[in-house]
């Protein structure tokens, strides 16, 4: 299962399927280890991030592995924590700030990354795109419906909103997320975790 892993890394890194409609040479971001027990699906990286090749390597991933309470060292470690976007490669500045995943990665790669990691116990659902792909159809009107639902996921999954620093006013809006949905991660990704 090791080499089949690192082979498919080594064949998600090496990807060009959308090079030609990236204003920038394709820099795919993934992590994943044979043992790791929490999945992170995402959206795309960002500038600094397709910039550093490392996932959640900005201020949204600091609010994550806050939301997580996973310390920087435990959040990199792919043995324990595997991050699969549902975009690999930066997509892009659109008028609103960047654009969507490309279409074609969670398509083309996910199921067979999924396939060999046979340990994920907690996925965590980050964003719409990632909640739209793998939440049953209907399960929620939108996102704030999809995470205040967060009970009601299917097994093994939790739905979170992206943590942009625009969640913060999200947050303020929704202080149930704070109160009980964070401390239920934070136990939720503990226990994934533990050694069996």
């Amino acid at each position: 299962m090791a080499a089949a892993l690192n082979t498919l890394l080594e064949d998600i890194r090496a990807c060009r399927l959308c090079e030609a409609t990236l204003p920038h040479d394709p820099r795919p971001v993934v992590q994943a280890g044979e043992g790791a027990r929490v999945l992170v699906i995402g959206q795309a990286p960002g500038s600094k991030v397709h910039a550093s090749g490392k996932a959640w390597d900005d201020d949204s991933g600091d609010r994550l592995r806050e939301w997580t309470g996973l310390s920087s060292e435990e959040f990199y470690d792919p043995a324990s924590v595997a991050h699969m976007p549902s975009g690999f490669c930066y997509p892009g500045k659109g008028n609103g700030g960047d654009l969507p995943p490309r279409p074609e990665c969670a398509p083309r790669w996910h199921a067979p990354l999924r396939t060999v990691l046979p340990n994920v116990r907690l996925t965590l659902l980050v964003g719409q795109y990632a909640q739209k792909r793998y939440l049953p159809r209907g399960f929620a009107a939108n996102l704030t419906e999809a995470v205040r639902r967060w009970r009601e996921a299917p097994e093994g999954t939790i739905p979170l909103p992206h943590p942009a620093w625009r969640s913060r006013l999200w947050m303020a809006k929704h202080p149930w997320f704070e109160a009980e949905l964070l401390p239920d991660l934070r136990e939720r990704v503990r226990a994934a975790l533990q050694k069996v």
